[in-house]
Parts: C-alpha cells; sequence; structure tokens
C-alpha cells in the first residue's frame, strides 16, 4: 500500500516496517514494537544522492529531527550503501553488517568487477558504472552477531544468505514471518531497466550482474524458502505476500538453475574466492557474442543521440 505524507511516497510492508524505492533499489525502516525496545532502524541507504528523501521518510514516520537507534546493512554493494556517508553526516548511529562485508566497508578491499555479459539487460551493462571501491565507516561500524542478533532490533532474526556477496544477510521476524531479504532474491528482474524502474513483479534470483559465487546464492535462497515467510521485501522489486510469495519463492529454490542461474558467464562455473580480507581470486573476464553485439549497437544509439545533441544545438 503506497502511502504520502509530507510529499513523501513510501508504502506498507507489515505492522511497523516500511519501505521507499530509490530510483531502483528499495530501503527500509522497522519500528520497534512497544514495550520491547524504543526506535527504529534504518535498513540499508539506497543509491548515491538520496539521503535527503530517506530524511524525509524518517520524518513523516516518526517525527522531525528524528534518527534510527542504528542503521543495519545487507550488504555493502553501491546501490545499497550510496546514501550512507551523507546520512552519517546527518545521523551519528552505529551501522551494523556482517564481518564478511566489513573490509568493503573500513576501506581495505573493493568488490569483484560485474559480469555485464549476464542478464541480458539495460542494467546489466550499466553495471560497470557501478562502484566497487570501498567506503570507510570508521567507528561506527559494528560486526552483526549472527547468534545473538542486534541489540537495536531484538525480535529480529539475522539469516546469513551469502552469494550475492559474502556477508550479505537478510531480516527475519518469525511472529508474522516477515522477511527483508537484501539481494538474496528479487521480486523483479534486476537486469531489465523495465522492470527495476516500472517495478514489475517477478520473483528472480539476486542481481545477476553482480553475484560472483551462483552456488552459496542457491543455498541461501534454499534456506529463506524454508522460512516460509508470508510477506518478503527484496532489495529490489516490489512486496510479494501469501500464497503467491510461498509458491514463487519455493518455485526458485526447487529450480534456482533454471530460473536464476546464467547459462554462462564469469562467475558461473568458477566463483570468486573470498576471506576475512576480501576477494583473494577473481576468474578472468570473457566476452561472447551477444554482449559485442550489444555494446555496439548502445556506442551506435549513444552516438547518434550526441549527434542528434550537437546539430540541435548548433541549429
Amino acid at each position: 500500500m503506497m502511502i504520502k505524507k509530507n510529499n513523501v511516497k513510501y508504502f506498507q510492508v507489515a505492522q511497523g516496517v516500511w519501505g521507499m524505492k530509490l530510483m531502483f533499489v528499495n530501503i527500509y525502516m522497522i519500528a520497534n514494537r512497544r514495550g520491547v525496545a524504543k526506535g527504529w532502524v534504518l535498513i540499508d541507504s539506497g543509491p548515491r544522492g538520496q539521503s535527503n528523501k530517506i530524511i524525509a521518510m524518517a520524518e513523516a514516520l516518526f517525527g522531525a529531527g528524528t534518527k534510527p537507534s542504528a542503521i543495519i546493512l545487507t550488504h555493502g554493494h553501491s546501490d545499497h550503501t550510496g546514501s550512507l556517508e551523507a546520512l552519517l553526516k546527518h545521523w551519528d548511529v552505529p551501522v551494523y553488517a556482517h564481518s564478511l562485508e566489513r573490509p568493503f566497508l573500513s576501506g581495505r578491499a573493493s568488490y569483484p568487477p560485474p559480469d555485464p555479459t549476464v542478464g541480458g539487460g539495460v542494467m546489466s551493462f550499466l553495471s560497470l558504472t557501478f562502484r566497487r571501491s570501498p567506503i570507510n565507516l570508521g567507528r561506527r561500524l559494528k560486526d552483526i552477531d549472527v547468534n545473538k542478533g542486534i541489540p537495536e532490533l531484538p525480535e529480529w532474526r539475522i539469516i546469513e544468505t551469502p552469494g550475492h556477496s559474502p556477508g550479505q544477510v537478510a531480516l527475519f521476524m518469525p511472529l508474522n514471518t516477515t522477511l527483508i531479504a537484501g539481494d538474496a532474491f528479487s521480486t523483479t528482474k534486476a537486469e531489465s531497466a523495465i522492470y527495476a524502474l516500472g517495478g514489475i513483479k517477478q520473483i528472480s534470483g539476486p542481481p545477476k550482474y553482480f553475484t560472483p559465487d551462483w552456488q552459496d546464492a542457491k543455498q541461501s535462497v534454499v534456506k529463506l524458502a524454508k522460512l516460509h515467510p508470508r510477506i518478503a521485501a527484496a532489495g529490489h522489486g516490489p512486496v510479494m505476500r501469501g500464497r503467491e510469495l510461498q509458491l514463487a519463492l519455493t518455485d526458485l529454490a526447487e529450480n534456482f538453475e533454471a530460473m536464476a542461474m546464467p547459462s554462462s558467464g564469469r562467475y558461473v562455473k568458477t566463483p570468486a574466492i573470498s576471506t576475512e580480507n576480501g576477494y583473494v581470486y577473481v576468474p578472468p573476464f570473457k566476452t561472447n557474442r551477444k554482449f559485442l553485439a550489444t555494446t555496439i549497437a548502445l556506442g551506435l544509439f549513444a552516438g547518434l543521440v550526441v549527434t542528434k545533441a550537437v546539430l540541435k544545438y548548433r541549429g
């Protein structure tokens, strides 16, 4: 359900859980239930340049001058951390992430290159422009205790879901079986600009262009399907609910290779290998005819657009 308040648009996920779509990725806010813990937390920060929208949403929900008790990162990719540094200039709060994401959030290591040859969509091609270099959160960065959870969000379980990134996590509320899935799976075709920007619903695997370990990604989807969530809010795509969600997620888990994995690509047969210090092996890039054809077509289109703009300006 879409909500508009104080010129801010956001949507309801479940009781005490709200989301906002920022370009092609979602962020979420979770309020703790009364009597358990006060305050609210922010899940991810979206792409760069979105901090004002996030602050406006928070104030529409929780009042002027509000700030979260913590920020939780499902993982550290730039579309989930792009506005984080700007937000931390406004809010001095701890940021929780899995310890295997620490190298990418403490300035030590970069993520492996994307694979623009997979997925067959514009977003896959544009992934070449996404930031891979680390940010440095300094003293604010806190490791998630997977067993004990996060003190600022005591009723929610932390589920390890590697594959799309080594330390990716999902959040699960057992009471109403609400799942914040991160990029363990998507509820749209993340590789397609039409689907991703248009919010068209279709369950699929993690974004193909930035998934360097497909076997881990499969096991993560299998793990989440066994939770039998009644509500799922993913990093990309609209909220899915009820029987539609459970049937689709079960199908994805049982047929992951056919529904989610590319038939070929940089990381399909050989995954990138990561340690607590970052990635130590990345398989070499191999292009294909389809990718070359797409590159040439996009180059010709871009050249046509620029030529028209120049002629219009001269005219």
